[in-house]
């Protein structure tokens, strides 16, 4: 489980897919049962690449870049919501021809597009498994909303995405990390296009993922790292018992959870799929 993604990369090459709405970008594994990786707000389809590596054959594992991150065109409304996001995620499983019901995973911000794409078509997801799940803030005053986006936004136009990246990396992960991981992390992170991220950001502030989870009707588990300081386990857990959802442990692991215990998040999906 140590293999690093420049090795894995020129593997799980980047390819476009020009779909209604425009072009995703997104890494493929070729293979049986359609597998959907979404990321998070401060990364990439290359946070997937140990997953492409390691269920590939078994899943067709397909990890975009969100629209508006690498070469997935933004979404055309300036405040896009996450029904928005889910609308281009069906663009491109049409465009791919891949109607058959998805293993949807979403970590992070990816959490919130993947609940607005089962609900707007259950029909087309088997199975949600939402990691360090980010819960937006829709539910908040309007004033806490509007303040989490400025905060967001002063950094992003302070340092840009390589300041945000150098800044923010090590939180990312635990204090047990590696300094190649945390490298890694950083380095997905300084690739940020600052509009997408803006758009995200946008989405975050406004979303409700309970909301949304209250109109899925597939099942659904949650999973996060005991030391998750971005979105911290008591909250996902909190979260999971609210709803009457299994929530599982992903043992001492931070928030870049696909990069610093990949074997565990490749098994959590492999179950959640069984």
């Amino acid at each position: 489980m140590s293999t690093q993604t420049p090795s894995l990369s020129p593997r799980f090459p980047s390819h476009g897919c020009a779909t209604a709405g425009g072009t995703i970008g997104y890494r493929e594994a070729t293979g049986e049962r359609p597998l959907v990786l979404l990321h998070g707000i401060g990364s990439g389809a290359p946070s997937w690449l140990r997953q492409l590596d390691q269920l590939g054959g078994r899943f067709r594992v397909l990890a975009w870049d969100a629209p508006g991150y690498g070469e997935s065109q933004p979404l055309p409304a300036a405040q896009p919501t996450a029904h928005d996001y889910a609308a281009r995620l069906w663009q491109w499983m049409d465009a791919l021809g891949e109607q058959r019901p998805l293993v949807l995973v979403g970590h992070s911000l990816g959490a919130l597009m993947a609940a607005a794409a089962a609900a707007a078509q259950p029909q087309r997801v088997q199975r949600l498994l939402l990691l360090s799940p980010a819960q937006g803030y829709g539910r908040a005053d309007a004033a806490v909303r509007e303040a989490k986006l400025r905060d967001r936004l002063h950094n992003l136009q302070t340092y840009g995405p390589a300041g945000m990246a150098q800044r923010r990396a090590p939180a990312m992960l635990s204090p047990a990390a590696t300094p190649e991981q945390i490298a890694e992390v950083g380095a997905t992170m300084a690739r940020v296009h600052p509009a997408g991220y803006t758009q995200a950001t946008h989405m975050l502030a406004n979303a409700d993922l309970a909301g949304l989870l209250e109109q899925v009707r597939c099942p659904v588990t949650v999973g996060c790292g005991d030391a998750d300081g971005i979105t911290p386990p008591a909250g996902c857990r909190a979260l999971a018992e609210r709803l009457h959802l299994p929530y599982v442990s992903l043992g001492p692991v931070g928030h870049a959870c696909a990069v610093e215990a990949p074997g565990a998040v490749s098994r959590l999906i492999e179950e959640s799929a069984a």
